[in-house]
């Protein structure tokens, strides 16, 4: 399954409308933060291996930042599985393979 590029202008339809379908992960980055850089991989991974059951996302934060300061996002990397049009459940910080797929398999 293809990552979609979240941004404050598509947040909406594509993170919120769409989790009224199915699961929508977003990932919180930005290009210099070192621990994004070794989870965006995982969250690669993820894309495919839930293929069908999740949707991915990933918001730049430094590209767009509206989303993010409404939800007082402070550190990243920050994931935010929503699901019915809200937050679900929030990791933040890098986690490895097995607890990226623990935490996804328990919300979905």
């Amino acid at each position: 399954m293809a990552i979609t590029t979240a941004t404050d202008q598509n947040y909406d339809a594509e993170v919120i409308q769409a989790s009224r379908e199915v699961p929508v992960l977003v990932d919180f980055w930005a290009p210099w933060c070192g621990p994004c850089r070794l989870l965006s991989p995982l969250v690669d991974e993820a894309a495919e291996e839930f293929s069908g059951k999740l949707k991915v996302c990933k918001y730049n934060c430094d590209e767009s930042q509206a989303a993010a300061a409404e939800l007082g996002i402070r550190s990243i990397p920050t994931v935010i599985v929503y699901k019915d049009g809200k937050p679900a459940s929030t990791r933040i910080g890098a986690m490895n393979k097995s607890e990226l797929t623990e935490w996804l398999d328990s919300l979905i």
